[in-house]
């Protein structure tokens, strides 16, 4: 049984590794940078290091105007949405700019890809744009229905197509006026239908969680924790999301139930006043780098004042303990006294904090954790599926 373990485990952990070396992961980053700009504390004389995910929030920091974005990411994909989304930023006006990243429909992508885009992108983001430009071309579905976790979302889409009851629950959750109105129509309409055997089922496959971007080692940690395993803490996340924060500016989630936003609701970098100040240059201090953190930093040549880690050492702690460290060492040498990060882990307190050393000392040790805050910041996520946020500064 055990060796049966094992194999399930080794083919889960190349399923995760084949579908996030030749995909588009994320179409959407999945950090509240509302959350992180109080966090981070960002001023003009800031260099950031943000892993890119989907390019969003790099767009929103940029807002506040620091010094220079290093959007950095191991996925060359992921580097050609931003390369996108900062050529767009450049070449076109706000309402065809809302279309395609706001709607993920726009009626004439193809001679605005052609004409307008096309010629500001990198090789392969050149390459990787002329063959996917019509995932912005369908009326009926959006770009954010493509890519692995649009997928999801997508298959999501089509179970509430099947149960129109519930999906008229949902539509009246997210039209709600308060908080009370929330959780009556939560309570009486979406949980009794939503949470069925089918739900927890879907939510307890690990393909699920890897078309999501949830390698085996997050899981492992969610279940260490809860004991109802992956499908309970995904209901209690939801729970909270649904029942104590507003939905009418939870663009998260409004758009993975409909594959769009709303001009109301939408990320900052999507709002018409905060598109034009990005236009007129503050979107130019914006890197993006394809390449790991540990490379990136090897070859950095001006010190970096504030980290954004998102959460991918989980991953990198189970598999490859040496390179983990590796990127720490390379932090420590590239920080500014007493740079401050902020990064995301299924646990509350990840274990690699003790078990990782730097020259003897663990990392627990050799960080200043603002662990009052952090946990404060975190019941205000609009998100809410990480266990543990962590806010700390390089001990002086």
């Amino acid at each position: 049984m055990r060796h049966l373990t094992k194999l399930t485990e080794r083919i889960d952990e190349r399923l995760f590794r084949t579908l996030y070396s030749r995909s588009l992961v994320y179409n959407t980053c999945w950090e509240d940078p509302a959350v992180d700009r109080r966090a981070l504390g960002l001023t003009r004389d800031d260099v950031v290091l943000v892993i890119t995910s989907a390019g969003c929030n790099a767009l929103d920091y940029a807002l506040l105007a620091p010094r220079r974005i290093h959007a950095v990411d191991a996925n060359p994909r992921q580097t050609a949405l931003l390369e996108l989304k900062l050529a767009g930023v450049r070449a076109l006006d706000f309402d065809d700019f809302f279309r395609l990243f706001g709607a993920g429909f726009h009626p004439d992508v193809q001679a605005l890809y052609e004409r307008r885009l096309r010629g500001q992108l990198s090789p392969f983001a050149r390459e990787y744009w002329d063959r996917n430009h019509g995932w912005f071309a369908s009326r009926r579905g959006s770009f954010y229905f493509h890519g692995l976790s649009g997928l999801v979302a997508c298959g999501f889409k089509a179970y509430l197509t099947a149960r129109p009851v519930l999906a008229a629950c949902i539509a009246a959750l997210f039209g709600a006026g308060s908080l009370d109105e929330q959780r009556a129509i939560y309570a009486h309409g979406v949980a009794p239908l939503m949470w069925g055997a089918g739900m927890r089922w879907a939510l307890s496959r690990q393909l699920t969680l890897s078309l999501l971007g949830v390698p085996r080692p997050q899981r492992r940690e969610i279940e260490a924790q809860h004991a109802g395993g992956v499908a309970a803490y995904v209901r209690d996340s939801l729970e909270y999301v649904l029942c104590q924060l507003p939905l009418a500016t939870n663009y998260f989630w409004r758009l993975y139930l409909e594959g769009r936003y709303t001009r109301s609701c939408c990320p900052e970098y999507l709002k018409a006043h905060n598109f034009a100040r990005l236009k007129a240059g503050l979107a130019d201090c914006i890197e993006p780098h394809t390449a790991t953190v540990t490379a990136f930093l090897r070859g950095a040549t001006e010190p970096v004042s504030k980290f954004i880690l998102l959460d991918h050492m989980d991953w990198m702690a189970s598999h490859d303990r040496e390179a983990l460290a590796e990127e720490w060492r390379e932090i420590f040498r590239h920080a500014t006294p007493a740079a401050r990060l902020i990064f995301r882990s299924a646990h509350r307190r990840p274990r690699y904090l003790e078990a990782v050393t730097i020259g003897g000392t663990s990392l627990i040790e050799r960080l200043t954790f603002h662990e009052r805050t952090a946990r404060e910041l975190a019941r205000e996520d609009r998100v809410h599926t990480y266990a543990g946020f962590h806010i700390c500064d390089v001990a002086a």
